[in-house]
């Protein structure tokens, strides 16, 4: 993942609607959630979160779709697992980080 298109995802999750949002669509899977129902969940008027879900579809966290009248929402799981990796590849002094060990300290660096 290039270091600019990073900078545009951190930047958009940098605010608490955005945020909210983009966590949801998360936990709402494939389906989506329609822009409306988003807006009532987080209780931000309609035109403030069409504006924060424009800034996650530029930043490249969510796709949308259209079905009838509403606008579905999704996560763009490739590109969240694309940021994760970039955040994470020197995790662990660049070695690969077990399931029990991910990133923990070394038991000589632990404090008493």
């Amino acid at each position: 993942m290039e270091a600019d298109r990073v900078i545009r995802a951190l930047s958009a999750l940098a605010q608490e609607h955005r945020l909210a949002a983009f966590r949801l669509l998360v936990q709402a899977g494939e389906q989506g959630v329609a822009a409306g129902v988003l807006a009532e969940k987080l209780d931000v008027p309609p035109s403030s979160m069409s504006f924060h879900l424009a800034q996650l579809a530029n930043a490249g966290l969510v796709t949308q779709r259209r079905e009838s009248r509403s606008i579905i929402y999704s996560a763009d799981y490739a590109a969240m697992n694309g940021l994760m990796g970039y955040l994470t590849e020197n995790c662990c002094g660049g070695l690969s980080c077990s399931e029990d060990a991910a990133c923990l300290p070394s038991p000589q660096r632990k404090s008493a």
